[in-house]
């Protein structure tokens, strides 16, 4: 892993691996500049709508700072798009499991209903990988996630040996997962209630994808 020269600002000054790590992704917002650069490469607009508690300024700041310590960093795409995105760099990637384990840990603390904003990408992001299992399977599994909108939004999490990656839906999936986010959430929290929802995929299939995921269904089929 490369390592980067320059200081944060502002340390705690301690010999520790933590606070090191603090140094770097503790100040407020940073994390979640992190969740949604790991969700999908942002423009600036991008990530202003996504985080609208968030000044532009200390966007501007939080992003610099990312990039400074080489976390984060800029990509010009070509025609059509033709603009400049954020994107997590390979390093910047290894923020992932603690933005999992945070999922896990935070979940218990969840209040109130789903905002319309929480489409089916984040809650495989959030709500299904950080309790994927390090177990190898080859499946594309389908959430389909019924919004507080009253419409659906879906995503793919393609399970490849013992890698995940979410995806728009693609093709035919090897399992759906047809349920609510607030129906996922009471499912991640001890004790779970199970997660009401409609499961379809061959028995197999089925059995393998709630495996990996952790996945306790009380299937409406």
């Amino acid at each position: 892993m490369a390592t980067h020269d320059t200081k944060p600002e502002r340390t705690y000054g301690q010999w520790c691996p933590i606070a090191a790590g603090l140094d770097v992704v503790g100040d407020r917002w940073v994390l979640l500049i992190c969740r949604e650069l790991l969700i999908a490469d942002q423009r600036f607009t991008d990530l202003r709508r996504a985080l609208p508690g968030l000044a532009p300024n200390l966007l501007t700041e939080r992003l610099r700072a990312l990039q400074s310590a080489g976390l984060v960093d800029t990509v010009d795409l070509p025609p059509p798009a033709a603009r400049t995105v954020y994107r997590l760099t390979q390093e910047g990637r290894t923020i992932t499991p603690v933005l999992r384990a945070m999922a896990r840990f935070g979940v218990q603390r969840l209040e109130g209903e789903p905002s319309t904003a929480f489409s089916a990408a984040r809650a495989a992001h959030s709500l299904l990988l950080p309790w994927r299992k390090r177990v190898s399977a080859d499946l594309r599994v389908r959430l389909v996630l019924h919004t507080a909108t009253g419409h659906t939004d879906a995503a793919d999490v393609v399970l490849k040996g013992t890698t995940s990656v979410v995806t728009g839906p693609e093709g035919e999936a090897d399992v759906t997962i047809t349920t609510d986010a607030a129906s996922l959430a009471r499912s991640r929290r001890h004790p779970s209630p199970g997660l009401v929802a409609e499961v379809s995929g061959t028995d197999d299939a089925r059995q393998m994808a709630l495996h990996v995921l952790d996945l306790d269904v009380q299937e409406r089929r």
